[in-house]
């Protein structure tokens, strides 16, 4: 998809505010929406997703099932708020032996599980806005001995609030960043959100191995800065590895998020 396209700095793939922010991506929508709100805290449009089930509300890039992203940029960033509810997403890459592997992080999982086409870790948002910082060619490299290559594919599900997802050849601090990449919060918000938006990361390692102290360098997700899930408790949400499912206890408040259905999907300016 942009395998030709020049890439260097920043390449976005998703912007809350465009007049189509989900054209080159796919929705999948059950017991859930997805559409375009003006959040408060920001106040500006973003994109909600949200379900009573993880799996089966999502969006997906590229849109067509059989497609690549293309991209070698090394550095994916989201920018994200916190429901506080359940929340997943998934990274596709190709790796330097021809494989895919998916990495996928939630806030429903508490230890890092290394499959052979598979790694699953667990992730902490702070409260309100959060930028999720995931360095795909270290994660590669630690959890399977391979190099980066290039992301095949990135699916995030309910439930969240999206402002942008991007890509970028390295790291940059807030000061390097274009203004059209910063979130704007109040500062009645605040004093956290007055900053600016959180870092948030997720570590993987072969599994037994998921140490903070051995995660995280070049200035990319470093320990200090890494969330790791807490316990376990009543209500958890889980995630089939194999299978994909992903489902809510019964007092994990599935009701919430069901008031609007697949036929909701159309909100103003919703791709």
């Amino acid at each position: 998809m942009f395998r030709n396209t020049y890439q260097s700095g920043f390449l976005s793939i998703l912007y809350s505010i465009g007049s189509k922010p989900l054209q080159i991506w796919d929705k999948q929508v059950k017991n859930g929406h997805i559409k375009r709100i003006t959040d408060a805290d920001i106040n500006s449009s973003v994109l909600e997703i949200a379900g009573a089930n993880v799996s089966t509300t999502f969006v997906t890039c590229p849109a067509k099932k059989k497609a690549s992203l293309g991209i070698k940029l090394p550095f994916l960033v989201i920018i994200i708020k916190n429901m506080k509810k359940y929340f997943t997403f998934e990274v596709t890459v190709l790796d330097d032996k021809n494989v895919q592997r998916r990495f996928r992080a939630s806030n429903y999982q508490t230890a890092t599980r290394v499959k052979p086409f598979i790694c699953s870790m667990p992730m902490r948002l702070d409260d309100g806005w959060n930028q999720i910082q995931f360095n795909l060619m270290d994660f590669t490299r630690r959890a399977y001995g391979t190099n980066y290559v290039e992301t095949v594919r990135v699916q995030i599900h309910a439930n969240c609030r999206l402002r942008r997802v991007y890509f970028a050849d390295r790291l940059y601090s807030e000061a390097e960043l274009p203004s059209e990449f910063h979130v704007f919060v109040p500062r009645d918000a605040g004093a956290a959100g007055a900053a600016g938006p959180a870092a948030a990361a997720a570590e993987a390692g072969p599994e037994g191995e998921a140490h903070p102290d051995d995660l995280g360098h070049d200035g990319a997700a470093h320990p200090d800065d890494a969330h790791f899930a807490g316990e376990e408790g009543e209500g958890m949400g889980h995630y089939d590895e194999e299978g994909g499912e992903a489902h809510a206890d019964a007092d994990a408040k599935e009701g919430e998020a069901a008031d609007a259905d697949a036929g909701d999907e159309g909100d103003e300016g919703e791709a």
